[in-house]
């Protein structure tokens, strides 16, 4: 049986509900961008940047990793447009592209810490 065919209790709230989804395309874009969040490093650098903008070799020394990790991770997150970068003769500093960012790591930490 399809979803088509299922049986609603109420069509009028199913049919509001069903014009607002999102569509498909839209909710790969949001299930990518989660997808590259759940990598405990890059949670990890999202925080970093969230306090301040740091170069490859700061966020290497502040997480503990290799500089070759970070720029690993890096590009997963720019590829996301998550970050941005700035080069500075040789280094190149990252921050955080813009606050919805900031917001999405605050409030999924908030939700964490208070399931916890």
């Amino acid at each position: 049986m399809g979803a088509e065919s299922a049986v609603s209790g109420d069509a009028r709230r199913v049919d509001a509900v069903r014009s607002s989804v999102i569509e498909r395309g839209t909710a790969a874009d949001v299930a990518d961008l989660f997808r590259v969040l759940s990598d405990p490093t890059r949670v990890s650098i999202i925080h970093a940047l969230s306090l301040r903008e740091l170069c490859n070799g700061d966020l290497a020394t502040v997480l503990g990793i290799s500089e070759s990790a970070v720029s690993h991770q890096m590009r997963e997150l720019r590829l996301m447009k998550l970050v941005t970068a700035d080069r500075r003769g040789r280094q190149v500093y990252y921050r955080l592209t813009d606050t919805h960012i900031q917001h999405i790591f605050q409030d999924t930490l908030r939700h964490v810490q208070e399931d916890g």
